[in-house]
């Protein structure tokens, strides 16, 4: 009969992560053996994927997502791992993409859609 080996209690305080290659992966804080705090998430090559907030494990509050060349992809809410209220994502020049909210995870209301130049392409209701 195998055993299974048991993960050794994280330690309360910062903590960092990195990628085989040495470059940082992730850092942020526990306490209680969970994640409280700010946390951030790095790509390989070293640029911010994303930057928020956990409270006991779960993502909270608002969080930023970045693309591989560094830029705001999309930003907004969570509580307790749901995605809540409004979210904006942007297209690589910057420009807006959509926007709307969420309840639960779920889109709801009304949500805007705008192509490359800015321009409003389509409205939908959820």
């Amino acid at each position: 009969m195998k055993t299974k080996k048991l993960k050794e209690p994280i330690a309360d305080g910062l903590h960092k992560d990195y990628y085989k290659n040495g470059m940082l992966s992730s850092e942020g804080s526990y306490k209680d053996g969970k994640k409280n705090g700010v946390w951030k998430s790095y790509l390989k090559n070293g640029v911010m994927r994303g930057s928020g907030h956990y409270k006991d494990d779960a993502v909270t509050g608002l969080w930023k997502f970045y693309r591989e060349n560094g830029k705001l992809w999309q930003e907004g809410k969570f509580d307790k791992n749901k995605r809540v209220g409004k979210w904006k994502r942007y297209h690589e020049n910057g420009k807006p993409l959509d926007e709307g909210s969420y309840d639960n995870s779920k889109q709801v209301g009304e949500w805007k859609y705008w192509d490359e130049s800015g321009k409003l392409v389509k409205t939908k209701r959820f």
